[in-house]
């Protein structure tokens, strides 16, 4: 299997990732107080949307680069 189709499956499979979640979430922790035995965090959770235009563009170029790879000699 060439690179060029490799490339395009693992564009294909981020594409279809990004249809089915529509974004990705992570969450990060703060210290707020440290003060001995004391201590008081802050968990922070941040979305970060993909656009589906963004997903699609994805997935049509992951779709010609297979194309692509399986008509090059």
């Amino acid at each position: 299997m060439k690179l060029v189709s490799v490339v395009g499956i693992v564009l294909i499979l981020l594409g279809i990732v990004g249809f089915a979640m529509g974004g990705f979430s992570f969450t990060h922790e703060k210290k707020v107080v440290d003060m001995g035995p004391l201590q008081m965090e802050h968990k922070e959770t941040e979305n970060v949307p993909i656009s589906p235009v963004l997903s699609g563009l994805v997935l049509v170029g992951g779709i010609a680069l297979v194309v692509v790879g399986t008509r090059s000699k």
